[in-house]
C-alpha cells in the first residue's frame, strides 16, 4: 500500500510539473502573459532587468525551495527538492518548442492559468510544492488555515500588480483572466475525487420519527444537537445527516412525508472521510 502510494505521488509530481513548464513555455513567456508564479514574475522584471525570463524563474524557484524547506519541514524539502529540479529541467525544453501559433492573448491567458492550476494541484495533491510561487501560500496556509486555492489567487493577483510600472493596464488586465483560471483549476484538482456529499440540518418536531428513516431508508447516520431558538428562546434539536448528494431527493420526500413544516439546511460538502464513505461498512 505504502509503494502504491510512492507510485501515485511519484507520478504526480512528475506529470504536474510538466504540466505547469507547458503552460509557461507555449503560454506565459511566449506571449509576454503578466500571470502568477515565478513565470509572471520574470515577465514583469524583464524590461526592468533585462534579464532573461529563464534566469530569474530559476533564481526564484531555489530561493523559494529554501524558505518552503525551512518552515514546511524535511519531508516538504525532499520532495519539492524533485520539483525544483525537474520545473526548471521541463522548462527549458518547453520554452525551446517552436510552438508559432498566433493565438489571442487573452485565449493564452486564460488557457495559460488552467494550465498552471492543473500542474500545480497535481503538485500539491502529491504533497510537495513546485518550489515556486506556491511556496508563500503553503507557508501562509500553514499558520491560519486559510484555503489554497484563495491564497494562491492573492499571491498571483499581487504578482501580476507589479507589471503596472512596465506594462500597460491592458496587459494587467488579460493577466488577471490568467490568475482566475489558475486559481480556478487548482481548486478544482485539490478536491478532485472527493465524496460529493451534503451536510443536511433538519429542524423538527417530529424528529424523533425522522431519526429512525433516516437510518433505516438511507442507511446514514445522524447526530442530534442541542439549539436555542433566538426568538423564543425554547429548546430545539436539530438533526445533523450526512447523506450522498444522489440521495438528497429521497431525504427530501422522508422529511415532507413526515413534516411539511419542517426547516432544513442544505451544506454541499467536498471531502467527507469516515465510515460509511471512505471506510467500508463491516458485515
Amino acid at each position: 500500500m505504502i509503494k502504491k502510494a510512492w507510485i501515485t505521488n511519484g507520478l504526480l509530481l512528475v506529470v504536474g510539473n510538466y504540466i505547469l513548464a507547458l503552460s509557461v513555455g507555449m503560454f506565459i513567456l511566449p506571449y509576454n502573459i503578466l500571470s502568477g508564479g515565478v513565470a509572471g514574475i520574470a515577465v514583469a522584471l524583464q524590461p526592468l532587468l533585462n534579464i532573461s525570463p529563464s534566469i530569474v524563474i530559476n533564481v526564484l524557484v531555489i530561493g523559494l525551495f529554501i524558505i518552503g524547506a525551512m518552515t514546511l519541514g524535511r519531508q516538504f524539502a525532499f520532495s519539492t527538492a524533485i520539483s525544483s529540479f525537474l520545473y526548471p529541467f521541463m522548462l527549458t525544453f518547453t520554452v525551446r518548442m517552436q510552438y508559432t501559433q498566433n493565438l489571442d492573448p487573452i485565449l493564452a491567458s486564460l488557457y495559460g492559468g488552467l494550465l498552471a492550476g492543473i500542474g500545480v494541484g497535481m503538485v500539491i495533491r502529491s504533497g510537495s510544492s513546485t518550489g515556486g510561487m506556491d511556496v508563500p501560500p503553503l507557508v501562509i496556509h500553514k499558520y491560519t488555515h486559510i484555503e489554497i486555492h484563495k491564497l494562491v489567487l492573492i499571491v498571483d493577483a499581487l504578482t501580476v500588480l507589479l507589471g503596472l510600472y512596465a506594462f500597460s493596464l491592458e496587459a494587467v488586465l488579460i493577466g488577471f483572466i490568467s490568475v482566475w483560471a489558475c486559481a480556478f483549476s487548482l481548486d478544482k484538482i485539490l478536491v478532485f475525487g472527493g465524496q460529493q456529499a451534503k451536510a443536511v440540518y433538519i429542524i423538527s418536531e417530529h424528529y424523533k420519527e425522522l431519526i429512525p428513516l433516516i437510518h433505516e431508508k438511507l442507511d446514514r447516520g445522524t447526530t442530534l444537537l442541542n439549539a436555542t431558538g433566538g426568538f423564543t428562546g425554547e429548546n430545539r434539536p436539530v438533526i445533523l445527516a450526512v447523506i450522498m448528494k444522489n440521495q438528497y431527493p429521497e431525504l427530501t420526500h422522508i422529511i415532507h412525508s413526515i413534516d411539511k413544516q419542517a426547516f432544513f439546511i442544505a451544506n454541499e460538502t467536498t471531502e467527507v472521510k469516515g465510515y460509511g464513505f471512505t471506510l467500508d461498512y463491516k458485515v
